[in-house]
């Protein structure tokens, strides 16, 4: 009962893809946040994503930039900008979906930056109002580099390495708005039956360790999976969601499905216990785990959330004597000018 193959469903292709943002969000779009797919995309646009520099795409800045070229400029600043990355058409859609919604934050077929939310301003974190804010953001993550290669994507599974299966590279723009994540929830699935329920953010509250908040948590969630995720989920057996719970804890929305896999984070739980739960006999037990103290081994309220991202060498050196809004806009300007610099 201790190997992988009693822990985890088979890992194939196919099971992965039914998890990636476009194969579950036009069931589910009516329970989610308003978001818009864009694909197919330019290979350059995968190309920019996994090159080494951070740097802005042309023209993707909000602001038109002012030429001062003289016809003597005009070869070199030819060589130069052949060798930026330029998206018009995708700058277009994305600036199209902004003035929808008012603000996005972006995302790929499974990951989202949210290991790089430092290089935009705290106040309103992942929160993107131009094509460059959402490039630079996708740029600096280290999490949205497993989306751009199918050997990445498909890590584990069994398939020709000479023709790996069809996959497909894709933009998500989801409308973007304060988030309270004290109330967001992850939830495990294994064959057909809700089995755990996990608090997503790893800070203490005082509401949620209440008995009488808790039974209402774990009732909602569980009427949640039965009447609007069990009976328009059509995919797979075994399965984890995310939900965002309503300000009075009585209904939720569906933020992202996840394969029920070692790369999926079990959060409070470990799948050694997740698997425990799901061998006992009574198909009624399910879990609910909260972060239960300030002192619980989980909480990260001294140390910040994807450290290990933090920070280039380069953004240490801009950082030193300067506040987090200050520094936000210094990289910017770090980044437009190494952009403008190369040859």
């Amino acid at each position: 009962m201790s190997t992988d193959i009693f822990i985890f469903p088979p890992q194939t292709p196919d099971y992965l893809l039914s998890f990636q943002f476009s194969s579950w969000y036009p069931t589910f779009s009516s329970i989610s946040i308003k978001s818009t797919i864009i694909r197919p995309l330019d290979q350059a646009f995968t190309e920019y994503l996994d090159s080494d520099r951070i740097f802005v795409p042309e023209g993707s800045e909000n602001v038109p930039a002012e030429s001062s070229l003289s016809d003597d400029d005009d070869e070199e600043d030819d060589a130069a900008i052949g060798q930026h990355f330029s998206f018009p058409d995708l700058d277009e859609r994305i600036r199209e979906t902004i003035k929808e919604y008012g603000a996005v934050f972006p995302k790929l077929n499974f990951s989202s930056p949210k290991d790089a939310s430092w290089v935009l301003p705290p106040s309103s974190p992942l929160k993107c109002t131009s094509p460059s804010d959402v490039y630079i953001l996708l740029k600096s993550s280290d999490y949205v580099s497993h989306d751009l290669s199918v050997y990445t994507v498909f890590e584990g599974c069994q398939f020709d390495l000479l023709n790996p299966p069809s996959y497909e590279l894709e933009l998500v723009l989801r409308k973007w708005y304060p988030i309270d994540r004290s109330r967001e929830f992850r939830c495990f699935v294994r064959d057909n039956r809700l089995i755990g329920i996990s608090q997503r953010d790893t800070n203490f509250y005082d509401f949620m360790n209440e008995p009488e908040t808790q039974q209402k948590i774990a009732e909602t969630l569980k009427r949640f999976w039965e009447e609007d995720v069990k009976s328009q989920w059509h995919g797979q057996q075994d399965y984890i969601f995310d939900v965002l719970m309503t300000r009075d804890l009585f209904r939720g929305h569906v933020l992202d499905f996840n394969p029920y896999a070692p790369r999926t984070d079990p959060l409070l739980f470990t799948y050694e216990e997740l698997l425990v739960i799901f061998m006992q006999e009574s198909s009624s037990t399910l879990d609910l785990r909260v972060i239960d103290s300030p002192s619980h081994p989980a909480t990260r309220r001294n140390a910040p959330a994807h450290q290990h991202n933090m920070l280039p060498i380069e953004a240490l050196a801009l950082s030193s004597g300067r506040d987090i809004e200050e520094f936000s806009d210094l990289w910017k300007e770090n980044i437009q000018q190494s952009m403008n610099d190369d040859d």
